[in-house]
């Protein structure tokens, strides 16, 4: 296929088009290049692409595409917060316009990156109680509102010739070559290197389920060719029971993979809300064969390895990597190259 891989410069897209390619298919990137520089080792070898905000689309960028995998959004809660209705105006309008288009052009295939955080405040996470696609959705971040607000419009536009899936990821874990350092896992990892202390801020009970960066390429990868019928207008849970843990479990798994760190729960910002443990069972089987392949304890070593290959400092460990840090830094800089005006657009 042609594919339309949206985000294709950001962290789950600089793994999965390497994927995509070795599969068979055309991948053209979609990308405005927000973090595009935020790289830890060698740099990536991006396919073509085009630089364009996604809220500036227009059908050209998709005529002659035969599915779509939209990865881009303002991609975490912090971001949400520091500017809820560009959110909305990103992650939810700018993705039903981009649905439109595709629809329009003749596109079959939608492949949306949801995530597992519409679940939101799910309980507790018993080991009795494990979340399914068809639990109440209770998002409790303008991040996660958006994300139910687009599954719903492209629910709407779903027909016989247009397919959206909704691909709902846990929360992603792993070394990319465009690091993320503000999710749960690489977060504590960094810390743990960098000062000897897995510093959780919460008191540590939430839930969390997570999956490997390269386990949602790998999904993506196995939807975009499954049978219409197997797909065609459904939600699916990406991630796999092994790694549904609490946020005090994988800060021990991560002092088990820094030697010499130690745990340290802080508890300062209280009890997380956000806590819930997920089934996954439906996409595996939808899609025969698949399962992930990393474990938590994997991941934490993995990125120790490759924290210390590539010499990750601090400074670009609390800046160039995490992302609300990169906008704030691109927002105080308007009037140059590579900054962002107050819409968040990049200037030439």
């Amino acid at each position: 296929m042609r594919v339309l891989l949206t985000g294709h410069q950001g962290y789950l897209g600089t793994l999965m088009a390497p994927v995509l390619t070795a599969a068979g298919h055309e991948v053209v990137g979609l990308d405005a290049g927000l973090f595009a520089d935020c790289v830890l080792g060698p740099p990536p070898a991006d396919p073509p692409g085009h630089r364009v905000d996604l809220r500036d689309i227009t059908a050209e960028h998709v005529a002659g595409v035969d599915a779509v995998i939209h990865l881009a959004a303002l991609s975490n809660d912090p971001l949400g917060a520091l500017a809820p209705d560009l959110t909305y105006d990103i992650n939810h309008h700018a993705s039903v316009r981009l649905a439109r288009l595709a629809r329009d052009a003749g596109v079959r295939r939608f492949l949306y990156a949801s995530t597992c955080s519409v679940y939101g405040a799910a309980g507790s996470g018993d080991s009795t109680d494990l979340v399914t696609e068809d639990a109440p959705l209770r998002p409790v971040t303008p991040y996660a509102e958006s994300k139910v607000r687009v599954e719903d419009d492209l629910h709407a536009l779903a027909d016989d010739d247009f397919s959206p899936v909704f691909m709902r990821n846990a929360t992603a874990f792993g070394y990319s070559p465009r690091l993320r350092a503000d999710i749960v896992l690489n977060n504590l990892v960094g810390h743990a290197l960098l000062s000897g202390e897995v510093l959780v801020l919460s008191d540590g009970t939430p839930w969390r389920p997570l999956v490997h960066a390269a386990d949602i390429a790998r999904a993506f990868a196995a939807a975009l060719i499954a049978p219409q019928e197997a797909v065609h207008d459904r939600a699916f849970n990406i991630g796999t029971e092994v790694n549904n843990v609490t946020v005090a479990e994988i800060a021990e798994q991560v002092a088990d993979a820094v030697s010499g760190s130690r745990v340290v729960i802080t508890g300062e910002n209280g009890a997380d809300p956000r806590s819930y443990r997920v089934d996954f069972a439906r996409f595996r089987a939808a899609i025969p064969g698949f399962d992930c392949e990393w474990t938590v304890r994997q991941g934490a070593l993995e990125l120790a390895d490759a924290y210390r290959k590539h010499g990750l400092t601090r400074e670009d460990f609390e800046q160039r990597f995490t992302r609300l840090a990169v906008l704030r830094a691109a927002l105080e800089q308007q009037g140059t190259a590579g900054a962002v005006d107050d819409t968040l657009r990049r200037r030439p």
